[in-house]
Order: C-alpha cells, then structure tokens, then sequence
C-alpha cells in the first residue's frame, strides 16, 4: 500500500480490528505547535513531535505515571484533553499552594497544588508544613493513591485502583511506619490532604493509565470463556472508552478549531489563552477495486505541555476493511489539489483528465510522415 502525506505534520498508519474481528485501518496525523504570548495565533512548532509509537512514562513503566500515550489507538469517541506540566506561583513568588484551572472547550478542571509534604514525628506522628515552591510538578506520582503494605506482614497489601502509584494511601501501614512518607501534592480544596484512608480523588491533568479505574474496566474481561470463543479479538463487554487516555472530566467533542483554551498558574505569565488552529485533515482511501473513500479526520486528542512551550494535536480515522489492507492501493492524507481530484474522477470513470486543451494536444499521438513520391 502506498501512503501519501501532504499535511506538513507527521502521519502513519497502523492496522487495527473491530470487535467482530474485521481489520481497522487506522491513519493518524499529529501536529505540534507553539503555544504563543498574548493571545496570538498559534504557529506550527520548528521542531515537530514524532508519533508516539509506545507508551512513554515519567520513570519506570507500571511504577510510574503514564506521560505520553501511544498515538495508535484504533478508535477515539471523544477527544482527550491531557496537559503535561507545573504549577507555577504568582509573579514567581515562593508559596506553599496555588490553586490551578485548565479550560478547554466544555473541559473545566480546577484544583490546589502544595509543596512537598512528609509524615514526621516519633510517639505521634504528624504531616509537615508544605515546603514553600515556585513551580511544582503535577502528576499522578504525587496525586492521592498508591499501593501499601505492612512491612511486618508483607504477604498482605492494598491498592488504591484509581491511582496505583499515588502517594498517600495506606490503609494497612501501622502509623509508627509511616515517618518520611510523602503525602499528596494536589488536592480538590484549599485543604490539604492529611489521612491515610480517605477514598480521596486523584487529581492530576496527564494521561490516566491503562491500569487505572474506571478505565481498566472498559478494557473487558479476559477469561477462559475469552480465551475459548473470542481469543484474539476483543471480549464481547470491550468498549472503544478503553482506548481515552484523559481523565473522564477531561473528555469532550472532538475538537474542530477555534476553541479557547485557558491556563491559570500553568505558565509563569499567570495566564495563558490561546485558541485552537482549524486544520481540517482529509484522507482519501483508494482502493484497488471500487470508488474511493474521503473521510474527514478527527481531532481526538489534544496535549499541553506548557513547560515545553507546545501543544500537540491528533487527528485519526479509522476504515473498517472488508477482508484485509491488500485491498486498498494508496492512502492520501492532507488537502490535494482540484486537478488532482478531477484527474481521480476521470480516472473512476475510466477516463483521461488533460488539465487544459494544450495538454490534451501535447498527450495526442503523432500522425505519421507521408512517404515522398
């Protein structure tokens, strides 16, 4: 299969498969751009960030939090909106909290961010004053959550599923273990966590892992009924939800452009508004046999990294196959050209497109010379 890309942005494609088992062919285009200073436009990035081809995490995979997700999702309902950064303090002045907002679209999300706290004492034990900061890390490593375990009785041990590699839930830890422990850096009020066995809520803006609840739960269950009837394809309680890397009050419509994004104590300018950028991003699929197929791709993904100055965005599509990939001659991605696109009609009707009529008379065979008398 030939596959074309006339998008100036990184594009690929993958083979994925429905739940009955049909092939998905699945095209994905993501382009990176600045994220620019008193509400300009936003322009495309000079650097470009590749596909993310696997998932990338902040440390150690399964011990760390998920930071950027693999592009190669077979299909999206929604689009994630998913911001990789810090909380930084008013004017850069040390405090010991911020409150943080993100807006995108109907997407709004606030919360509080602390300084860095630990479990202190001896007899008694008692949380410390939040360290004063000037930029804060936000991730779920330091959101609520964790996993414990008793260290005189390491047979037995707790997760907390909404967020396996938290910080600050031990529910089984005696308190006399728990000196030096760190305690949540992100909280829902101006009030900072201080229990151990709270069922409180993880708050973070990045990706939620493929482990994490209520996400895991959309994933189906692999069972011996799975593996004797449906192995290798999805189990039949699969949802296409597993495949939304954003927490489910970052979820909203894909995305079509124009929409305002706000950032409160995300960038050191305090405040930060930009918009997206309309880029429709057409893909035509022509098949060996049969009309071609124009689809319109999808914006499903957004990711903001103030740190790093950028945001990227992702467009997908997905085509279900009749039988398999060799079907389809070539994939076009990005806009073409009117001449183009009547050279494909004519050529479907089993015709011959001549731009105009000198092209015609430049293509048309030579008569033969007459031989002299």
């Amino acid at each position: 299969m030939d596959f074309v890309n006339q998008s100036s942005f990184p594009a690929a494609w993958t083979l994925g498969f429905e739940p009955d088992g049909r092939e998905l062919l699945v095209v994905v285009v993501k382009a990176t751009y600045s994220i620019p200073g008193n509400e300009a436009e936003p322009l495309p990035a000079a650097v470009q960030v590749p596909l993310t081809e696997a998932d990338e995490f902040t440390g150690e995979p399964g011990y760390s939090a998920p930071l950027h997700e693999s592009d190669y999702g077979h299909r999206k309902l929604a689009c994630d909106v998913i911001l990789n950064g810090s909380a930084y303090t008013p004017d850069g002045r040390p405090v010991s909290s911020v409150p943080v907002s993100l807006r995108v679209g109907s997407v709004r999300k606030s919360f509080w961010v602390f300084g860095d706290r630990k479990w202190d004492g001896g007899i008694t034990i008692f949380p410390t004053d939040p360290e004063p900061f000037v930029t804060q890390r936000i991730s779920y490593d330091y959101a609520y959550g964790g996993c414990d375990f008793d260290d005189e009785a390491p047979d037995k041990s707790s997760t907390y599923r909404a967020n396996p590699i938290g910080v600050g839930f031990h529910p089984l830890r005696p308190t006399r273990q728990l000196k030096g422990k760190p305690l949540p850096t992100t909280s829902a009020t101006s009030q900072a966590i201080t229990d151990t066995e709270g069922k409180h809520r993880p708050l973070a803006f990045g990706p939620v892992g493929r482990n994490f609840d209520p996400r895991l739960r959309f994933a189906g269950t692999y069972d011996q009924e799975w593996l004797d009837h449906r192995a290798p394809f999805w189990p039949d309680d699969f949802s296409y939800r597993y495949f939304q890397a954003a927490p489910e009050d970052q979820q909203t419509v894909f995305l079509d452009g124009d929409e305002e994004v706000v950032l409160e104590n995300l960038t050191a300018a305090g405040l930060t508004r930009f918009r997206i950028p309309r880029n429709p991003m057409p893909v035509i699929f022509i098949p060996y046999r049969g009309e071609d197929r124009e689809a319109k791709a999808v914006c499903d993904t957004l990711v903001v990294e103030p740190d790093e100055g950028r945001f990227t965005l992702t467009w997908r599509t997905s085509l279900p196959l009749r039988q398999s990939c060799f079907e389809i001659r070539q994939v076009v991605v990005g806009e073409v050209s009117h001449s183009w696109r009547s050279a494909r009609r004519a050529s479907n009707r089993g015709k011959t497109y001549y731009r105009n009529l000198a092209d015609l008379i430049a293509k048309q065979p030579a008569e033969p010379e007459e031989e002299a008398e």
